[in-house]
């Protein structure tokens, strides 16, 4: 099928695109590197009159420290991601993770940020950065806010980001030493089919904090308050409360049914991967 038309608006700054996006409304979408947009476009699941190119606003690019805390621009691509050295000393599992987004061509030309604005259900780095502890630095205006990543995606296909307003980037804080980070998935076919990724941190060799992000067997990636069972575990302990984690986890989750698989074997895959990433980010919590 052929993309329908449309007018292309190429702005320089985060405040020219911000009021495109505001003046235009519900006629226009912001892309960057537009592999997920322009595709639904194509088939006739979205249609825009107005699209506004992201791809040259100053701003928008770059990985940095800044303010204790690791900045990846919301245009940067999954590639330029897990092929930085900033990003491979600040957090290894980001590069990792982003390493296995879709395929390589995706990870050339698609965003971080157009990625987590686009809110599909099955997007590696939403689930990621939830247990990571990231914030959404957005921007209306000359107006700033930061949200945490638990917050960012509100259902499928949407997020909290208000008419005009733009995701500039994403801030990843410093990890403190004893603490691991992993990321497990599935696929079938192009999108997996569930994403769980998990953090551990360990003080004087007894869990200290941890998290547990669920995404792609429901509407949103979710925190699951079943991770708090692992405050105190310790190396004799962990494996036994990491079952009862992960069996707690897949109980309270929420799949759907998705057409390859059925809710009960999704819940299935949620115990068995919650597992899998608890035990890597308490081995990694160790090392």
């Amino acid at each position: 099928m052929k993309l329908p038309p449309f007018t292309v608006h190429r702005p320089r700054s985060v405040s020219e695109a911000s009021r495109l996006l505001a003046e235009l409304g519900d006629d226009a979408a912001a892309y960057c590197g537009g592999t997920e947009l322009l595709l639904a476009m194509k088939i006739g699941l979205a249609g825009y009159a107005h699209l506004v190119d992201l791809k040259h606003v100053d701003g928008l690019r770059g990985i940095s420290r800044h303010d204790g805390s690791l900045r990846i621009g919301a245009a940067a691509t999954h590639h330029e991601i897990e092929s930085s050295r900033a990003v491979r000393a600040w957090c290894p599992a980001m590069a990792t993770m982003s390493s296995r987004v879709a395929n390589l061509r995706v990870r050339s030309v698609g965003t971080l940020g157009g990625n987590l604005c686009f809110a599909d259900p099955h997007s590696d780095p939403a689930t990621f950065l939830i247990a990571a502890g990231a914030a959404m630095v957005c921007q209306k205006g000359s107006e700033t806010r930061r949200i945490p990543a638990a917050e960012f995606v509100t259902g499928p296909y949407q997020s909290v980001l208000e008419p005009g307003e733009l995701l500039v980037a994403v801030e990843l804080p410093s990890l403190p030493e004893g603490t691991g980070l992993a990321h497990v998935r599935m696929k079938l076919h192009e999108r997996p089919v569930v994403t769980v990724a998990a953090m551990v941190q360990l003080t004087c060799g007894a869990v200290s904090d941890a998290r547990l992000a669920i995404g792609s067997v429901g509407v949103v990636p979710v925190s699951s308050d079943a991770a708090r069972s692992l405050i105190g575990a310790g190396a004799a302990d962990f494996g036994a409360r990491a079952d009862a984690c992960a069996e707690q986890a897949a109980a309270t989750s929420s799949p759907m049914a998705d057409g390859d698989c059925s809710p009960e074997y999704l819940r299935h895959l949620v115990r068995v991967h919650s597992h899998q990433a608890l035990t890597a980010a308490f081995a990694a919590a160790r090392s």
